[in-house]
């Protein structure tokens, strides 16, 4: 099978590293690019067992396994596999490339990652959706002799603080304030880097589609230097939360008023956020961030703390019920039609500080941001897509929420728990 391979990703074939990083701007071809790389070495007699990977299992669908069944019917080649689609495995003899998500769907548990022992081959799409520990937990689980294991991550830029770039790169100055350029840290000799736009796929872009692009440098620059671009932001475009200031810890004349609790347990952390009150704003301590915590558990961690104080959470009745009859003061958060939106302004409202040691709310903060569409129009709803940075958010806005004034306020009989009245309810 022959296929015509842009220059640009040539080092795809041409390298034996483990990781091969593809990121940069939209319209640069990465998905095709993976797509073809997969279809050569299926057909190839060398063994080749693939794994195609997103954050959910069912996104696979129709992106990169769409890509990979494409470009066979363009070489004429879909004939000669095996196709199982309601499955999303294609094989060629003993060559295999299957679907996997690291999440079977965004309220189920994480695959089974070890079950990926004998590939020697990983695509993931949409990289830095994946979590850090996910991915570790994929990169250990790769152990065959049958081939060279190589791991290939396709994404746009994330944030300057995303694990992906702290681990791999080094960030340049760009000729744009607050975007970076990123820069393969010299250590990584086991990583190939390929760094791309729309420009490197030319002959690919429709001349309407390129005028898109480049407009977008005049209407929407942060949309056109992070997306179009690729470069590396600073903050993540539509950010929620600014302006919170890092101190060294809780200040001792600071007072305890609210915890914040967010439940998860497999696939989510459980997160519990400590608020306190300080010099007109609040303080943010990050006192667990954790997965697969129990309620008893839970409970324990907030009975054994020095300070005591009212436990707001989500609203989830049997969990809240279980922990109050461990004897912890918990009630569910106040929810309703615009009770995200309306709780999200009465934070960003706040004088907020936060403490150093709280690393996981920092990075939640950092990119904590509103949905942006294609065409980087911001819409007022939360991306909840990477629930490691909800959580905390979450948590911070149940306990702060309580001191939201209503104009009239409501007993709390509803939500489990201790029932009463919220403080600071007006």
């Amino acid at each position: 099978m022959i296929q015509k391979v842009n220059a640009t990703f040539r080092p795809l074939y041409q390298n034996d590293s483990r990781y091969i990083i593809i990121m940069g701007g939209r319209g640069a071809g990465r998905s095709t690019a993976g797509s073809q790389y997969a279809n050569a070495r299926i057909f190839a007699p060398e063994y080749f067992r693939c794994a195609i990977m997103r954050l959910i299992l069912g996104d696979i669908r129709n992106s990169i396994y769409r890509e990979i069944v494409d470009r066979a019917e363009e070489n004429e080649a879909r004939g000669a596999l095996k196709i199982n689609d309601s499955q999303m495995v294609l094989a060629y003899g003993k060559n295999m490339i299957n679907a996997v998500g690291f999440h079977k769907s965004s309220g189920e548990q994480k695959a089974k990652l070890k079950s990926l022992a004998n590939y020697n081959c990983i695509i993931i799409e949409e990289a830095e959706e994946i979590p850090e520990d996910d991915f570790r937990q994929l990169d250990d689980s790769l152990r065959t002799v049958k081939g060279d294991i190589k791991i290939i991550l396709l994404l746009n830029p994330p944030t300057k603080n995303h694990w992906i770039l702290q681990r791999w790169f080094d960030l340049m100055p760009s000729d744009t304030q607050n975007f970076y350029i990123p820069k393969l840290k010299p250590e990584h000799t086991d990583t190939t880097f390929i760094y791309t736009d729309y420009r490197d796929n030319i002959a690919n872009i429709a001349n309407a589609t390129e005028k898109l692009y480049e407009g977008y440098k005049a209407t929407k620059p942060d949309h056109y230097n992070h997306m179009i671009r690729g470069l590396v932001p600073e903050t993540a475009i539509g950010k929620i939360y600014n302006n919170w200031t890092i101190i060294d810890g809780v200040p001792d004349t600071a007072i305890l008023v609210r915890r914040g609790l967010d439940f998860g347990y497999s696939i989510d952390p459980t997160v519990i956020e400590d608020v306190y009150t300080w010099q007109g704003g609040f303080v943010i301590d990050e006192l667990t961030y954790q997965l697969e915590l129990s309620n008893r558990t839970i409970a324990d961690i907030i009975r054994g703390q020095k300070e005591k104080s009212l436990v707001i959470s989500d609203r989830e009745p049997k969990s809240i019920d279980e922990i109050a009859l461990y004897g912890i003061n918990i009630i569910g958060a106040v929810k309703g039609p615009g009770s995200v939106s309306q709780g999200i302004q009465f934070v960003q409202d706040q004088k907020i500080y936060i403490t150093r040691r709280s690393v996981k709310t920092l990075i939640a903060y950092e990119n904590y941001c509103w949905t942006v569409d294609k065409d980087g129009n911001i819409i007022n709803k939360p991306d909840d897509r990477i629930h490691e940075w909800s959580n905390p958010m979450d948590a911070i806005r149940y306990a702060l929420d309580s001191y939201r004034p209503r104009n009239k306020p409501k007993p709390q009989t509803d939500f489990g728990g201790t029932t009463g009245y919220i403080e600071g309810l007006l």
